[in-house]
């Protein structure tokens, strides 16, 4: 069987068993603890919680999950490429039942799949029960009825269930959600892989490649409590996962279970080859399916052996980057995001391996293969492969460009290695200077049988973090010890006061949390700021400095002196003069989502927002924008402000547009079975706008109370991150006089300096400069017209003149200093003739540029003066000094460096140089002739 259709008939067994097959959740996970989706179960958590209800009827599930090891508790990055089954990336099929069927059921149907199905020889199946062990508190208890159920299994193909069912410890045979909640004992299907098949189970659970673990069956029965203390639970579950590219090694490396004479090995399936084949096309290499020994000296590893591990790290790698990116999760600077960073840059540099320069890139040309074999079962690899590409291609180029390097440095760095040990400071230089993930560093170490001083790496890297938090200003946000079970409606899309009941008061260190049962203040969250306003009780308003959620509950916080208490009506009132301009940005926010969709990519997605009073900020992922691009986007934007579009919300079940592509959504996020869609142009409420997205926040109800739209900035926050500030309404006209003003001034600044420079020109009889005056902006009358398009002309024009001028600028100061060093020049020549001619040793020239120092040095050591000589010029602001001294002078014992040092210091200078040519500079002017007459005297000259 292929690997698509051994997926397949998983799928289609587990249907006859009334499972609702569901797509793969994507790889960022919904649990705020986990780096990467990282099991199966991982989508399914709120059903064995019971804080969601199963939509299936029965409540059964089957899937293929994408699953991602690296980085974090659960990681097998190091292991990849060096056995024949560990994957950064990798597919996890499972069965689930939610309260529904358990042990029986799951044990008997992983027999029938495996055995009768697929035809697995049982004499080579071991399966493992828990067996806890009492004397070290381990929970529960021996699971005898997965024993019994295993035993029969095994006794009706005549084969003894005390050898082929093995006893797990609490580490291998208990599965915890964490330190509290759902839990409960497993029960393991592992393959026997030896060439006779009579291991007698002496390798389970032994971590060798010779007996695999296939198929892990969890039976969710108990809740671990606070106290350590375990529950049964009133609703048991089925929680089972199979990996997928072990069971289509076992199934394809055996010819059918046929032939246990080769060792089988995930990466000699057709999950992989594809890649292999597109690797071998790029490199110009073969592929040989040969592995290390476990533990074996990795420096001693032949070219081949090299070559095939590069091979193998490169393809998983290619996957788990490739399924990431599609997924909307990018290599970045932190956490996750620096997760895939770090295996991209492994992955690049076995590369070299293979024999891939930094000239030309070819992570991204391996996609296509991906795409090709995978899209099909994912479609989101189909619908993102330009993005994947493109993200593999710029993070590669970007490495490339200090690899080489970095692995100089490497190199050179091995030279301090003391006692098979890479020094700290080194892996810290190639960490932070060069790139390199310490892993990677560790790898390049491991290959020469050294180790790395990680802990004087932490030391530095923790020092680094400090420097980092001392010069950050951050505010200080404080954990609440509140507890509470209110709930707060949130009315304030529709209005900004209300009458509101008083629940609960919370007395804070400098204030009071006021929680109440409806309210119009927006707490801050979805990346908009939260609201302020006044509180009013009788006769007395309270400032609203802040607002907090707190589970279901919201807090105004007020001055702590205020006097309100449970069961107080009082008026919640939001200042509308901040609100307006902050619902203004947020739906200018989403026209620039929709603009930059239409005018870049539709593959360019969120990656962060916030908006307040004063401007927007809007994150994405993309390549620079080009002018044009951004100006198109902002005349897209302010032609759907001034058209007047409605703009509307609705609340809907989340199943009737989450399958929609015309509705903006995020990977990843969290959404209940209700969601709200705020949607620009249409008809209002029908979901028929050419802008709609999910959100949470509030906004204007029609696009002309946007006002205007002017993009300030755009650039670069991370690798193939950008992001876009701009300003609405008031706040553009502010900014856009402030630009005004300042090109004006800047083109005064430079006019200044080009008549300076001409003034220069003149002195030395040649003509001056002209471009032309900068016509004065009439910034006021421009902004009154208020039209944004003429506007961004006026400042197009007047940038273009200002360009124009500083180019004049440049050209006239050097055409001053050329003429400047030619006059040089002669005044050199005819100083050197009286040092060279008549014998002078002291050289002083007034009034003229520091230039003629060097020109006056360059003659004396062309013409080969052989004694010493002390130079000094004087430009009108400072001294230029110099000292040189031939072979003769250096024979007497005199150092042009020391010399200069010494006579610096009278006229307050300092200098320094080579024993035969110094130089150096002074600023008490008025000490040139003492500073001559002390040359003199250490010259020797009369």
């Amino acid at each position: 069987m292929t690997s698509a259709e051994i997926r397949q008939s998983f799928f289609d067994f587990f249907k006859e068993k009334q499972h609702t097959i569901v797509p793969s959740a994507s790889l960022l996970p919904q649990s705020p603890g986990l780096l990467f989706t990282n099991a199966g179960m991982n989508p399914f958590v709120p059903y064995f919680l019971g804080v969601e209800k199963a939509p299936f009827d029965p409540p059964r599930a089957a899937d293929t999950q994408k699953c991602i090891r690296a980085g974090g508790k659960h990681n097998d990055l190091e292991d990849v490429g060096y056995d024949t089954y560990h994957h950064t990336m990798f597919e996890m099929l499972g069965n689930w039942s939610f309260g529904d069927y358990f042990k029986k059921e799951a044990i008997e149907w992983s027999w029938e799949l495996v055995v009768e199905r697929w035809g697995l020889p049982a004499d080579r199946l071991y399966a493992t029960v828990y067996a806890p062990d009492k004397a070290k508190g381990d929970p529960g208890e021996f699971d005898q009825e997965a024993w019994d159920l295993w035993a029969e299994l095994f006794r009706s193909k005549g084969l003894d269930p005390r050898v082929h069912i093995v006893d797990g410890n609490v580490k291998d045979n208990f599965w915890m959600m964490g330190e509290t909640g759902p839990c409960g004992p497993c029960s393991e299907l592992h393959v026997d892989l030896t060439p006779n098949g009579d291991s007698h189970g002496q390798f389970v659970n032994g971590d060798s490649d010779e007996c695999i673990e296939i198929w892990n069956l969890v039976f969710i029965q108990y809740n671990a409590e606070a106290d350590g203390s375990f529950r049964d639970l009133p609703a048991k579950h089925i929680d089972t996962g199979m990996g997928f590219e072990r069971a289509c090694s076992i199934i394809q490396n055996t010819k059918g279970f046929t032939d246990f004479s080769v060792k089988p090995s995930n990466y000699a399936t057709d999950v992989f080859t594809p890649i292999f084949r597109k690797l071998e096309e790029l490199s110009g290499k073969k592929y040989a399916n040969v592995y290390p020994a476990p533990g074996a000296d990795r420096s001693a590893f032949d070219d081949e052996m090299k070559t095939a591990i590069a091979f193998r790290v490169i393809a998983d790698h290619l996957r788990t980057l490739s399924f990431s990116i599609a997924d909307g999760i990018l290599p970045g600077n932190n956490g996750r995001n620096y997760v895939l960073r770090r295996i991209l840059r492994r992955a690049v540099r076995y590369g070299r391996q293979l024999g891939f320069s930094g000239e030309k890139t070819f992570f991204g040309a391996l996609a296509g293969a991906l795409v090709e074999q995978m899209g099909d079962v994912f479609p989101e690899l189909k619908a993102r492969e330009a993005a994947v590409r493109v993200t593999l291609e710029r993070e590669e180029a970007s490495f490339n460009e200090t690899l080489d390097r970095g692995l100089k440095r490497f190199e050179d760095g091995l030279s301090e290695v003391k006692d098979h040990t890479l020094s700290g400071e080194v892996a810290f230089e190639l960490y932070d200077t060069f790139g390199f993930p310490v892993d990677l560093t560790e790898l390049l170490c491991a290959e020469r049988s050294l180790g790395v001083n990680m802990q004087r790496f932490e030391e530095l890297m923790e020092q680094q973090r400090d420097r980092a938090r001392a010069a950050q200003k951050s505010t200080v946000v404080r954990a609440l010890d509140i507890s509470t079970n209110a709930v707060t409606e949130f009315i304030g899309f529709d209005a900004d006061e209300v009458d509101a009941l008083v629940l609960e008061v919370h007395p804070q260190d400098d204030s009071l949390f006021v929680i109440t049962d409806q309210t119009t203040f927006y707490a801050e969250m979805g990346g908009q700021a939260g609201d302020t306003g006044i509180l009013v009780i009788g006769a007395l308003a309270h400032d609203v400095s802040a607002v907090q959620q707190i589970g279901s509950a919201r807090a105004h916080a007020i001055p702590a002196d205020a006097v309100v208490k449970a069961g107080d009506t009082v008026k919640l009132r939001v200042d509308h003069r901040r609100r307006r301009p902050i619902e203004a940005n947020h739906t200018a926010t989403h026209l620039l989502h929709w603009a930059l969709h239409e005018v870049v990519s539709s593959d360019a997605t969120q990656q962060g927002s916030a908006v307040d009073e004063d401007r927007l900020r809007f994150d994405f992922n993309s390549g620079p924008l080009t002018p044009g691009q951004i100006e198109e986007m902002e005349e897209l934007v302010n032609e759907k402000i001034n058209a007047d579009e409605p703009v509307s919300w609705k609340e809907v079940p989340h199943a009737e547009v989450k399958e929609r592509s015309d509705v903006m959504q995020f990977f990843g996020d969290k959404y209940g079975e209700k969601v709200r869609v705020v949607q620009i142009g249409g008809e209002p409420g029908t979901l028929t706008g050419y802008a709609m997205e999910l959100c949470g926040g509030t906004h204007v109800r029609n696009t002309r109370a946007v006002g205007i739209f002017k993009i300030k900035s755009e650039g670069a926050i991370a690798s193939g991150v950008r992001r876009i500030e701009a300003v609405t309404g008031e706040r553009t006209w502010q900014f856009l006089r402030e630009l005004l003003v300042s090109i004006e001034e800047e083109a005064v600044t430079m006019r200044d300096k080009l008549a300076a420079a001409n003034a220069k020109l003149n002195s030395l009889g040649e003509e001056p400069v002209d471009v032309g005056d900068l016509p004065r902006i009439i910034y006021e009358a421009l902004v009154q017209q208020r039209d944004v398009r003429k506007i961004n002309e006026v400042i197009k024009r007047s940038r273009s003149k200002l360009e124009e001028l500083k180019e004049a600028v440049i050209n006239a100061e050097k055409r001053f200093k050329k003429l400047q060093a030619s006059s040089a020049a002669k005044q050199a020549d005819a100083a050197l003739a009286l040092l060279i001619e008549k014998g002078e040793s002291i050289v002083t020239a007034v009034e003229s540029d520091g230039s003629l120092l060097q020109e006056l040095l360059n003659g004396l050591k062309k013409n080969q003066f052989a004694e010493a000589a002390f130079l000094v010029v004087d430009d009108g602001e400072k001294l230029h000094l110099g000292c040189y001294a031939g072979e003769a002078a250096l024979g007497r014992g005199l150092k042009a460096g020391d010399l200069l040092r010494e006579l610096a210091a009278i006229a307050g200078g300092k200098g320094g140089g080579k024993p035969d040519m110094a130089r150096g500079a002074a600023p008490d002017r008025d000490k040139l002739e003492e500073l001559e007459a002390a040359a003199r005297l250490k010259l020797g000259v009369s």
